[in-house]
């Protein structure tokens, strides 16, 4: 059987697999080729639009279509300008809202497949709010955190194996990891969680990215504090979930907020 790892090839190839996030500059561990990953989210986008078929023409479907497109753009000039574009050169940007109302969740695949599930739609409420969550989740897949939880995954549960060969061996428990690992599910239980780095580094490059889109990164803030008030005290102790808190999470976003706003006041 073949194998990504062998005890002689090991340091060779984490050496190879390393890369950085940008701004923060923290090194990873991204063992899947992205053109991989890429060839398979195209795949699942269509397969998850089987089992929630997305909302067309409304106004709020027309709303995430116009603010991605935004985003998309903003993010496309945010790499430019850190010679990192390199990163999305294969990406074809789609955005689609889900009809779901029960979930309230949103993710961006790689590739640029974006999609929000109706659920959430309450507590985006407007177009900053789409902004937010958009942000947020394109952060995510060009800092290749999805990667880097797959990576993991697949070392931990599957002994190393490579991508392709878990694919053709153990196909649904793989596709299920690569779900799992770009936060494409119902269910919290179902999620291998984002490390609260991971998380960090999100809001800081999604706040970025919103202001160079046009949209005042102070509306962050907003966001948290309804979601914090849906959640109604209900949410896992910080203690006990590798994601921060919602109030700690409004205070970290606080500290971030002077450097997404500089960007912001040069529109």
């Amino acid at each position: 059987m073949l194998r990504l790892f062998s005890l002689v090839g090991v340091i060779t190839i984490f050496a190879w697999a390393c890369s950085k996030v940008p701004i923060t500059g923290r090194k990873q561990l991204n063992l899947v080729p992205e053109s991989m990953l890429i060839a398979l989210s195209f795949d699942e986008y269509q397969k998850i639009q089987q089992t929630y078929p997305p909302e067309v023409g409304t106004p709020r479907a027309k709303m995430v279509e116009r603010v991605g497109w935004k985003m998309a753009k903003a993010t496309e000039e945010f790499l430019r300008q850190n010679g990192m574009e390199n990163r999305i050169k294969e990406f074809q940007w789609e955005f689609k809202l889900l009809k779901a109302d029960s979930i309230v969740n949103a993710f961006c695949l790689p590739g640029g497949k974006i999609a929000f599930f109706t659920g959430i739609m309450p507590i985006a409420q407007n177009e900053a709010g789409v902004a937010v969550i958009m942000g947020h989740e394109i952060a995510h897949a060009i800092a290749r955190h999805g990667n880097e939880r797959l990576s993991q995954a697949l070392l931990a549960q599957m002994g190393g194996i490579a991508l392709d060969v878990a694919l053709k061996e153990k196909p649904e428990e793989t596709r299920q990891l690569f779900l799992a690992a770009y936060g494409v599910g119902v269910q919290v239980g179902v999620l291998l969680p984002y490390s609260r780095k991971q998380e960090l580094e999100a809001d800081r490059i999604g706040l970025i990215l919103m202001a160079i889109a046009g949209y005042n990164p102070e509306e962050a803030i907003k966001f948290w504090e309804r979601m914090e008030k849906m959640a109604g005290g209900a949410s896992v102790p910080e203690f006990l979930s590798t994601h921060p808190s919602h109030k700690r999470r409004i205070e970290q976003l606080k500290k971030l907020l002077p450097e997404a706003m500089k960007y912001y006041n040069q529109k």
